[in-house]
């Protein structure tokens, strides 16, 4: 190993440390707020953003270790599951909680479900 592959080697290990812990963090704060926070649209906001960016990080993190084009294949297509899956879920416990009534509609800052000229209050034509 030459002195320059020795360093890319040592700056990448640190790279994947760096991005791990941090990564790690996130999802230590994602769960937190899961717990802490009052209800369903801020703890839905609480589960999708720092979790998935935590994931990320870590799967980079990951990457920048094992240095494995297979290995490297595979967490791209962690991570892109990922992106393309929580959104999609947490759009679907956001309407499913606020069709039930569990959301605090006067905290809203704008409905855009809520009741429209010629709409019944749940929305349909009526």
């Amino acid at each position: 190993m030459t002195w320059t592959q020795h360093n890319w080697s040592e700056a990448a290990d640190v790279a994947s440390l760096v991005c791990m812990l941090a990564g790690a963090v996130l999802c230590l704060l994602a769960g937190i707020g899961m717990v802490r926070l009052p209800d369903v649209l801020t703890r839905m906001h609480a589960a999708t953003k720092p979790q998935v960016l935590g994931l990320l990080l870590v799967l980079v993190g990951a990457g920048l270790r094992l240095r494995n084009v297979a290995d490297l294949g595979t967490l791209a297509l962690v991570g892109f599951f990922q992106l393309l899956t929580v959104p999609v879920a947490a759009h679907m416990v956001g309407r499913a909680a606020y069709r039930t009534g569990r959301t605090d509609r006067e905290h809203l800052v704008v409905d855009e479900l809520g009741t429209a000229p010629g709409k019944n209050r749940d929305g349909r034509d009526g």
